[in-house]
């Protein structure tokens, strides 16, 4: 049984930059996978030769996205990008919400600090 993690990573950029690289298949093409598509409202993730289908499942722009991958056959597993900005200082976090098996859990917060180096280098960060 999986089960929910929350992430949260402080980045120096705009909402709108940020959303731009979560929600776009160029975006997601910078740091999450080697390549992404779009057809007919499904995300086509390859990496590596293996490839993933995602539905975005909700949204609201500079806010958050949240996907489900079309072959998860779990309840309602799925991974979400929230951006939050603090009202006193103007910092932007991103905050993730994955799910992984306990025994999995480590390898995928590690996976996620991988991909949110990528995300920083992408961006100019």
């Amino acid at each position: 049984m999986k089960t929910k993690f929350e992430l949260e990573y402080t980045l120096n950029t705009s909402p709108g930059i940020l959303y731009s690289r979560l929600s776009t298949p160029e975006g997601l093409s910078e740091w999450f996978a080697d390549n992404v598509n779009l057809k007919r409202g499904k995300y086509n993730f390859f990496w590596e030769g293996a490839s993933q289908v995602a539905t975005v499942i909700q949204k609201k722009t500079n806010k958050y996205i949240r996907f489900r991958w079309d072959d998860e056959d779990e309840d309602d597993p799925f991974f979400e990008f929230r951006i939050s900005t603090q009202e006193l200082t103007g910092d932007v976090a991103l905050l993730i919400t994955d799910f992984a098996e306990e025994d999995e859990k480590d390898d995928a917060i590690d996976l996620w600090d991988t991909q949110i180096s990528e995300l920083k280098h992408a961006i100019g960060l």
